[in-house]
């Protein structure tokens, strides 16, 4: 059977399970339903390895059937396996599923389990969905679907306020993203009079010779959709409360889909963002501030999954500034690298939570590595790859960015991502120092233990990926960038390996050491000395610590003003005054008009004879006056 044969089930087995999971979850149990959702993705993961065989070369448009044709616009569903689509679908299902096998150990006992895993194979089908959609609006069906699964997810325990609040957050936040991808979709049907990637893409230098400008406008409108899925200054709120959802949920969200649904969509439309400068510089610099924001405020959060949380936020940042630098394959690289540690990560902030009966303080933990002794070294492999530890997956992908950075000329933006590489080397280190090493400093009544098979099993071969993966994309000889090489664009410069390339390495690695080096100083030689700097530089301290007061300036500055704007004017005028009172209004002319009408219905013989008489009155009296 040919690739083609296999590449509908991708999508449609998540899907159909999802469905099933949802009428008869609650008949077949939490238990069986959470093993039977996990073969339906370990299945789906095997049908995305036989698609992908057919890449050799590259692969093309699969039509299932025809959606929309009015006039001259015309969408199918059709599905686009190209070697873009194919990393991203193997990324999808190979991460998604391991998070299944780790669910099931971690929503053991939970009531709603059915329920979870409806949600979760939904989840993969929309993030499926979007990645191989051969045009833009089926994606924009994809895109949608994963908004609404993390609504779901980040809120499962809506009865908790700040779970359900958090979903809400994500939803509203994504929304104002989607209102740009929107606009950008329309803008680029009206310009090229197709929404396909095949056809579409191809224009781009057709249209950039008649002027730029509005390609720069419909790649500012879908970077405008793609910074707020992927969490991008000043979209990123929504991001750190997805912690609120369980564990698993959020190492799905942050490592295999909704955040690199962004990444994707840039490194799709890849050939539009190359045609316009002011377009690429935009979406670099967002990436660098947002990269060096973010690390700076996972430097103090005590939340153990908070610190991961602001840490994906800053390596979508890495992502991005790669693609805001035309090294799209590097962007991807790195999507792919990060998808491993930070999954693993997120799952094994899981088990230490699952130790400690729930516990994510960092402050209460310590001494972890002697009694988790599986979950500590596949924690240490993830921080040490997220960190930039050569010969880990993180080195090779963040140097290829920071390298590229430099080598286009964005000397600025290159410092930038410096400093975010040593600031998260510190606080991957500070975890570990506090979680991992020192002394047990939680509840001594209810001493930690390891998790279950269940749960360390995904973590080994994650762990294993964070270490390995990265060989893939070896400078100057990657067969991840020759592979990707037909699917992007690339301003990026050919040639061997340079002094300058070195260099750029070499300070990478000297910052890595200096974080972590001055990580172990504060946190286990002498760890009384982050207080008192604290106390010192209080200001700054708190203001970091407080996340910048972002979410309070957004409270101050949209939600009571929007809030005030609801209740004040379109609730208590508008609806209440307003509307209410037009149809009160009619309703009490109806009921006057209906009492005088009334009268000339009494049944009275003397009432009718009255009116009959005042009748011919009138029409004397008229007739008089004439």
């Amino acid at each position: 059977m040919t690739s083609a044969f296999y590449l509908p089930f991708v999508p449609a087995i998540p899907a159909a399970s999802a469905l099933l999971w949802a009428l008869f979850g609650r008949k077949l149990g939490g238990a069986l339903t959470g093993k039977l959702a996990t073969a339906a993705a370990g299945v789906t993961f095997l049908f995305a390895l036989a698609s992908v065989n057919g890449v050799w070369p590259p692969g093309g448009t699969l039509p299932v059937f025809t959606w929309i044709a009015v006039d001259t616009f015309r969408a199918d569903v059709a599905l686009l396996l190209d070697p873009l689509s194919a990393v991203m679908i193997l990324v999808v299902t190979g991460i998604g599923f391991l998070i299944h096998v780790y669910s099931i150990g971690y929503m053991e006992g939970d009531a709603h389990q059915a329920r979870y895993f409806a949600y979760l194979n939904f989840f993969m089908a929309a993030m499926l969905l979007l990645v191989l959609a051969d045009n833009l609006l089926l994606m924009f069906v994809g895109w949608e679907g994963v908004g609404l699964c993390s609504y779901l997810l980040i809120g499962f325990w809506y009865e908790r306020s700040a779970a359900a609040s958090a979903g809400k957050k994500a939803f509203i936040v994504n929304r104002v993203g989607d209102f740009g991808l929107v606009l950008g979709i329309l803008l680029a049907f009206v310009t090229f009079g197709t929404v396909r990637f095949t056809e579409l893409l191809p224009l781009v230098p057709e249209v950039a010779a008649h002027g730029g400008v509005v390609l720069t406008a419909i790649a500012l409108l879908l970077f405008w959709g793609a910074a707020g899925k992927s969490a991008q200054i000043p979209l990123y709120v929504w991001l750190p409360d997805t912690m609120e959802g369980p564990t698993p949920v959020s190492a799905l969200i942050h490592a295999a889909t909704m955040v690199t649904a962004g990444v994707y969509l840039l490194a799709r439309m890849s050939p539009l963002f190359a045609a316009s400068g002011v377009a690429l510089d935009v979406v670099a610099a967002v990436g660098a501030v947002t990269a060096l924001f973010a690390a700076s405020i996972a430097l103090v959060q005590d939340d153990l999954r908070r610190v991961l949380a602001y840490s994906t936020v800053s390596q979508l940042g890495y992502m991005f500034l790669a693609c805001g630098v035309a090294a799209f394959s590097a962007g991807v690289f790195h999507l792919l690298t990060h998808a491993f540690f930070k999954a693993l990560l997120f799952l094994c902030a899981g088990s230490v939570m699952h130790a400690l009966s729930g516990e994510t303080n960092i402050r209460r933990m310590g001494g972890l590595a002697s009694k988790l002794p599986m979950t500590s070294l596949t924690f240490l492999a993830g921080a040490a790859a997220l960190a930039g530890v050569p010969p880990l997956a993180g080195f090779f992908s963040k140097d290829e960015i920071l390298w590229s950075t430099f080598r286009e000329g964005h000397y600025v933006l290159g410092m930038m991502g410096l400093m975010a590489a040593g600031l998260t080397a510190f606080y991957m280190a500070r975890l570990w120092f506090l979680v991992f090493k020192g002394s047990y400093r939680g509840d001594a009544a209810h001493p930690p233990h390891e998790s279950p098979r269940t749960m360390l099993l995904p973590l080994q071969l994650l762990a294993v990926g964070a270490v390995v993966v990265g060989f893939l994309g070896l400078p100057h000889s990657s067969w991840f960038e020759r592979f990707l090489a037909p699917s992007v664009a690339s301003h990026a410069a050919e040639g061997g390996f340079s002094f300058a390339e070195g260099g750029v390495v070499f300070v990478s690695v000297f910052v890595m050491l200096v974080g972590v080096l001055l990580a172990r100083r504060f946190y286990e030689l002498e760890p009384a000395l982050p207080e008192r700097l604290s106390v010192r530089a209080k200001g700054l301290y708190s203001l970091v610590r407080d996340k910048y007061r972002v979410d309070e300036l957004y409270d101050a500055v949209l939600v009571r003003p929007l809030d005030g704007l609801s209740r004040g004017v379109l609730w208590k005028f508008v609806d209440v005054r307003l509307l209410d009172g037009l149809v009160n209004l009619t309703g009490k002319l109806v009921q006057v008009s209906s009492e005088i009408l009334r009268l000339t219905q009494t049944g009275n013989a003397r009432t009718y004879l009255f009116f009959v008489l005042a009748g011919w009155a009138a029409i004397f009296a008229w007739l008089v006056s004439r």
